[in-house]
């Protein structure tokens, strides 16, 4: 018995493309083998246009404009380092395009359509022969209508231009200053020999042909992209979603086809990247757990606190009702929000009594430490910051920053909240604990100045679903 699973070859992808193909090249063949290549050579003429002012206007975005227009506009200038340094930066531009064969930098002068060469490196570099320009020559580029509007935006040559450097093709982009303002133009020329050579021979196709052929390939190209469009459509948005991290996405396509299994592929491999990333992100937090549970283990005083801290915080950010992303990253933040004192001496740390000015700054350095711990290896940028700003005060002081309270960050201020609670009601080597609703009496006393009176609000709604925070505990 034929096993269900394989593909009908008529209903695969590759033979769907190879019959219109086919059937394609055997209507032009029987109508005139060569009626494609008006159509082809239109197409591809207007391709290298469009990939000339890409290239020239990628090329006029990594240009300094400030250090070009220092270069002086003599033959001297080809020793000053700015020249040097866009010579650099051109030659690369060149050694990444094959099909750029001269490169150069031109600016107005104040005489119309006469403009004058900056840098052009074969001027500084012997690549295609002897040198071509220097810094100030002059060049009328009058007859060359795109280069005039190249000060506007991209531009590139609709036809074959001549002159005493041979038949070109070229692209042109301005090059703006820090204002925006247009100080000069980049210029890239392809050798246009053998296209020239091309479209002339071309021409003496008989006209009927081309129109005929233009309209052929334009019915097949309809054809072909109605089949194939949408499916490669839904397959470009979902390698764009997963790279923007969005694991959970997938590609619904029905069919038999390759590029449905090419879906199925699709999903599965976001499946086994989100349990991956899942299986990396419990070790990440597993290990750095194990650093906090084993600081806490040295202290009787403030064992367990970090994990009644995550709960406190976490049912605040439930209250709150953030996001289940945004509650999970509070509450492993909250598991390692005093991860700074592994680096604080013992001695310091566990001080009986007062502590001294130095001390106490030594102290304050944790969330600033937490973070240099966490930075290389956390699996978001966001924890990290959180980290640092968890002692931060709604007032604008706290430490280790100072910032207004448009700028406190909410995850680090209900942290802060769930923090400043436990340690209140918990016996500490200096002071011993309150009271729940003593505790939670400071928290509305210090509303707006030390706290976030948001994140206040929502824990006295929690500890009063729970029956805490009114009265004697």
């Amino acid at each position: 018995m034929a096993n269900s699973k394989l593909l009908h070859p008529f209903t695969s992808f590759r033979a769907k493309i190879s019959v219109i193909i086919i059937a394609a090249m055997l209507f032009a063949g029987a109508m005139d083998v060569f009626f494609i290549y008006p159509y082809a050579l239109e197409k591809q003429f207007e391709s290298i246009r469009q990939e000339l002012m890409s290239i020239a206007q990628t090329a006029a975005l990594s240009i300094d404009a400030d250090k070009l227009m220092k270069i002086p506009l003599n033959a001297g200038g080809t020793s000053s380092q700015s020249f040097k340094d866009i010579s650099e930066q051109l030659f690369k531009i060149k050694q990444a395009s094959p099909i750029i064969h001269y490169i150069y930098t031109m600016t107005k002068t104040d005489k119309p359509g006469e403009w004058q060469f900056i840098v052009d490196i074969d001027a500084s570099r012997n690549i295609q022969g002897p040198r071509t320009s220097n810094p100030g020559d002059l060049y009328n580029v009058a007859r060359f209508e795109a280069m005039q509007k190249a000060f506007d935006g991209p531009q590139a040559d609709k036809k074959l231009e001549f002159d005493e450097w041979g038949a070109t093709l070229s692209g042109y982009a301005p090059i703006r200053d820090s204002n925006g303002k247009a100080v000069a133009i980049i210029g890239i020329d392809m050798s246009a020999n053998d296209l020239h050579r091309s479209q002339h021979e071309t021409k003496r196709r008989m006209l009927v042909s081309m129109l005929v052929g233009i309209a052929l390939f334009l019915a097949v190209g309809m054809f072909i992209s109605e089949r194939i469009s949408s499916p490669v459509k839904k397959l470009v948005e979902g390698t764009r979603e997963v790279g923007r991290g969005k694991l959970d996405h997938t590609i619904e396509l029905n069919g038999r086809d390759e590029l449905s299994e090419l879906a199925g592929s699709f999903n599965t491999m976001t499946k086994n990247l989100r349990e991956a990333r899942l299986k990396l992100t419990e070790y990440f937090y597993g290990v750095t757990q194990s650093l906090v549970r084993a600081l806490e283990a040295k202290d009787t005083y403030i064992r367990g606190h970090s994990e009644r801290v995550a709960a406190y915080s976490e049912k605040i950010a439930i209250e709150l009702k953030l996001s289940h992303e945004a509650v999970e990253l509070i509450r492993h933040t909250a598991l390692l929000h005093d991860i700074g004192k592994l680096g604080i001496d013992e001695s310091v740390l566990n001080k009986k009594g007062t502590l001294s000015p130095e001390e106490w700054r030594i102290i304050r350095s944790h969330p600033v430490i937490g973070e240099e711990i966490l930075k290389p290896i956390a699996m978001t940028d966001e924890l990290p910051a959180i980290i640092r700003t968890h002692h931060a005060r709604f007032d604008g002081t706290g430490y280790p920053d100072k910032s207004d309270n448009e700028k406190i960050n909410l995850y680090a201020s209900i942290i802060a909240v769930a923090d400043a609670y436990d340690a209140m009601v918990f016996n500490r080597s200096y002071r011993s604990a309150l009271t729940h609703s003593a505790a939670a009496a400071e928290l509305r006393k210090n509303s707006g100045t030390q706290f976030d009176p948001r994140a206040v609000k929502a824990f006295l709604a929690v500890l009063e679903k729970e029956g805490r925070g009114q009265g004697p505990a």
